[in-house]
């Protein structure tokens, strides 16, 4: 099944967003991408909407949780405890509204917890268990997202990524465009994680930085790596509805 993220949403309100399902129906899109982020958090008070928008077209959803000032592997427990909430809101969300699966970020650096390494990687794995647990409880498949190169940000890298969740029964989200912002290592991700890889994330890039570019028009070694990933939910994460539409025409040449 390949979605459409709302990355390619760019309405302020979502009072478009039922056109907008539609639009992305008609392109041939199996699901959208609900990204919960300034404006359009997922909530108790617009989950209808969403629902009801998606229901028209008899579209699936995904999610993506909140992760701007989000960070679960924080030192200041009110930090930390005010993220985690955010998250297990999301989870009973996105369960009410029977998504397929969840996208979360790894906690992220800070001064403190670069001087404190093994501290830092204890408070965030305990997170990732609590987030475990509730994507059990809530019935909802989670996976964490390896990131793109960028200072603070941690699971850069598949090795890193797999010493976060050590441990901890959680599924992982397969994002291909950071990974080729950093190691460009793609057999080795998915040789370390086929088997907890629960979504994929598609786009394009030069490989310096994370630009969401169409699939293609980057330096990603599609026709290697596409008939590798594994049968998960993919979405594409494109700024525009025509750039995902021929992304998708992409995927569709190389099948």
């Amino acid at each position: 099944m390949i979605g459409l993220s709302m990355t390619a949403y760019s309405e302020k309100s979502l009072k478009g967003f039922e056109n907008w399902v539609r639009v992305a129906k008609g392109l041939g899109f199996d699901f959208i991408e609900i990204l919960s982020e300034w404006p359009h958090y997922l909530s108790r008070d617009n989950l209808a909407l969403f629902r009801e928008a998606l229901d028209s077209y008899g579209m699936k959803a995904t999610v993506h949780a909140p992760f701007s000032d989000v960070n679960i592997a924080s030192f200041n427990d009110r930090i930390r405890g005010a993220s985690l909430e955010i998250i297990r809101e999301t989870l009973e969300l996105s369960a009410e509204l029977g998504a397929l699966a969840v996208t979360i970020h790894p906690g992220h650096c800070s001064p403190v917890s670069v001087k404190n390494r093994r501290e830092y990687l204890g408070i965030h794995r305990e997170s990732l268990r609590k987030i475990a647990r509730w994507s059990e409880e809530y019935g909802v498949k989670v996976g964490v997202e390896n990131m793109p190169r960028f200072p603070i940000l941690d699971a850069q890298n598949c090795d890193r990524l797999a010493k976060i969740i050590e441990g901890v029964e959680i599924g992982v989200t397969f994002d291909v465009g950071h990974l080729n912002t950093t190691t460009r290592n793609f057999d080795r991700f998915l040789e370390l994680f086929r088997d907890r890889i629960v979504h994929v994330h598609l786009h394009d890039n030069s490989g310096e930085r994370d630009e969401h570019l169409p699939i293609g028009d980057g330096t990603v070694p599609w026709r290697r790596v596409l008939p590798k990933l594994p049968d998960v939910t993919m979405a594409l994460e494109m700024n525009d509805p025509e750039l995902a539409r021929r992304s998708l025409e992409f995927l569709k040449n190389l099948h």
